[in-house]
């Protein structure tokens, strides 16, 4: 099957299973408040996140409140998500930034996005696609590891998957795939003791050819 063909198939079978809604597991009311809970997911959970944010965004009820936080105090009420150190004084520097070079909104642009504290390209189409709905590839662990397995790079340098994600895919598709691959991660296609025998897309996946034509040769 030819990687276009495979690619169309890919996308039909996913939205067959888990349709066409977009869907954010991180929870949030506006962007700052996503874009803090994204910052607070690097090595961490979503589920372990949204524990977080939830007496944290009530504590906390602005980019401002950010912005004047005690960076020892920030670091205690974020400590459960890990790396609290670094993720707090990014928050409060990303936050200052927010206030004095942004008047208190998220920008739009990667460029302006990526010069925050603590948001690299990741955290920065997180924000592009599920607040601006600007078509954005976000490459997480789940879509690094499924778009190898599918054939759609050959890359683990996030950035270089990123590119050849945006050449592979429709452009339309590109939100909906990061929502429904991360799915997929953690339903199935884990990385370790991936659950094949009950995967939906075996029958476009070489990673999968691959490993059955290897079984089949063990004596």
């Amino acid at each position: 099957m030819r990687q276009k063909e495979r690619v169309e198939k890919v996308f039909q079978l996913l939205d067959e299973h888990y349709g066409t809604e977009y869907i954010c597991y991180l929870e949030h009311e506006n962007a700052w408040q996503l874009l803090i809970a994204t910052i607070l997911s690097a090595q961490c959970t979503d589920a372990r996140v949204n524990i977080v944010t939830r007496e944290l965004f009530q504590k906390y009820r602005s980019v401002e409140d950010f912005a004047r936080a005690d960076l020892k105090e920030l670091e205690q009420d974020i400590h459960a998500t890990g790396f609290y150190h670094n993720k707090a004084k990014n928050i409060i520097s990303c936050c200052q930034d927010l206030v004095n070079r942004f008047g208190g909104e998220v920008p739009r642009s990667l460029e302006d996005l990526t010069s925050l504290a603590g948001v690299g390209r990741k955290t920065a189409n997180v924000i592009r696609g599920n607040i601006y709905n600007d078509p954005s590839i976000v490459v997480d662990t789940h879509v690094k590891r499924i778009s190898n397995r599918l054939g759609f790079t050959k890359e683990e340098d996030p950035v270089k998957v990123e590119k050849d994600l945006m050449r592979v895919l429709p452009k339309d598709h590109w939100i909906l795939y990061n929502m429904q691959i991360i799915t997929l991660g953690r339903q199935l296609c884990k990385a370790q003791n991936p659950k094949c025998g009950e995967c939906f897309l075996t029958g476009v996946c070489p990673w999968y050819e691959k490993k059955k034509k290897a079984e089949g040769k063990k004596p």
